[in-house]
């Protein structure tokens, strides 16, 4: 017969026993929901179920890791597979994500955003179980019946289609949803979607019965491509709408991003101008994003300016310049660029407002790496 401690019957030990089996009959449940089957449904009004939440998921495109990261705390043990767009087009952030999980660097890379024809047999030989696509694959690989998917479909894989860049108020909060659910941190993505839904009701709020829409010139990859190009209609034009501006890009451009002549920015004279920057691998611009500092922000935006023959714009004079990280058009952290925006179209609408507190917020809440580096600049600090 075991040991019994003294003072400690063996009638004790049952009920002891029978205690602890109820307990854990009552935790069951919650640990079925979070192991068992899981259901969603997708942009496009699919219903994806799978038996367990996806433990190995390819990520089309690629930058769909930034938004894993805020909703799971080892995003990159996830990764079955995904396309190279963070590693060659955020490379900072692509190393600030290596730099936390190393296991990023063997993870195998399906080539480009836009799947090509052999993409369908890579992805089927990763043992994945989930995929997660965008509008823009969607699209690209002929739609919902094309080849690829239907391919992925006859093998039995399922994907699900999730957007944060077409159109990213409309498509962020189902998106976070759905993804939540598939990966078994429905919570965590509820939490998520209340956080950001209450920084753009303050948008909101402050925006709301405005007569006048000061005009914004937003320089895109200002410095890293010819001078000027510009948001047309869709994604950075919604958020310039959002923040109470009226983006001159959107007057010429009917796609999402287009060239506006130089001609046509100084004869506009705009009364914002916002440059769009990055890591861009080197190869010049506006530098913005991880790992860069206030200071190397800021001269990179005076030298992309003055190298763009804008300097004699009033935003210039008028200390109405800024510049603006442009990753922010595939994460749902682009609330804290429509928050520093609002600031620099109605300053006077603005108080209360503090991206850098809603940026603190995403980071401690929710983000398994942080987002440090300088993300917004004033040309004058």
């Amino acid at each position: 017969m075991p040991h019994t401690p003294p003072g400690f019957s063996l009638d004790a030990r049952r009920r002891r026993a029978v205690l602890g089996a109820a307990v854990s009959l009552l935790a069951a449940p919650r640990l079925a929901r979070a192991q068992g089957a899981v259901t969603a449904t997708d942009l496009l009004g699919r219903t994806i179920s799978l038996p367990r939440p996806a433990r190995r998921i390819v990520c089309l495109p690629g930058r769909q890791l930034a938004v894993l990261n805020l909703l799971h705390p080892e995003p990159a043990g996830l990764l079955a597979g995904w396309s190279n767009d963070m590693r060659i087009g955020a490379v900072a952030e692509y190393t600030a994500y290596r730099s936390r999980f190393p296991t990023l660097e063997s993870v195998p890379v399906l080539g480009t955003a836009v799947p090509d024809p052999g993409t369908v047999e890579k992805i089927l030989s990763l043992g994945a179980d989930l995929v997660l696509v965008s509008r823009a694959v969607v699209q690209s690989s002929g739609g919902i019946d094309g080849a690829m998917l239907r391919s992925l479909t006859d093998a039995g894989l399922p994907f699900a289609v999730v957007d944060f860049f077409a159109s990213p108020l409309r498509d962020t909060v189902p998106s976070l949803t759905a993804i939540g659910q598939l990966i078994g941190r429905a919570e965590q993505a509820q939490a998520l979607v209340g956080f950001y839904t209450e920084v753009l009701d303050r948008v909101r709020a402050r925006t709301g019965g405005l007569q006048t829409r000061p005009s914004v010139m937003m320089h895109a990859h200002a410095g890293g491509t010819a001078c000027c190009n510009s948001p047309g209609q869709g994604t950075f034009n919604a958020f310039i709408n959002m923040a109470g501006g009226h983006n001159i890009g959107a007057d010429m451009l009917t796609g999402a991003l287009g060239p506006l002549s130089l001609e046509y920015v100084l004869t506009q004279d705009p009364q914002v101008y916002i440059a769009t920057g990055g890591s861009y691998n080197g190869r010049g611009g506006v530098m913005l994003g991880a790992g860069i500092g206030a200071a190397e922000a800021r001269d990179s935006l005076r030298e992309v300016i003055a190298g763009a023959k804008l300097d004699s714009l009033t935003a210039m004079r008028d200390g109405r310049a800024h510049g603006l990280w442009h990753g922010c058009n595939d994460t749902p952290a682009h609330i804290v660029a429509i928050e520093a925006m609002l600031r620099w179209i109605h300053p006077d609408r603005a108080q209360g407002l503090d991206p850098a507190r809603s940026l603190e917020a995403l980071n401690t809440r929710f983000a398994a790496v942080p987002m440090e580096g300088t993300y917004w600049v004033d040309l004058k600090g």
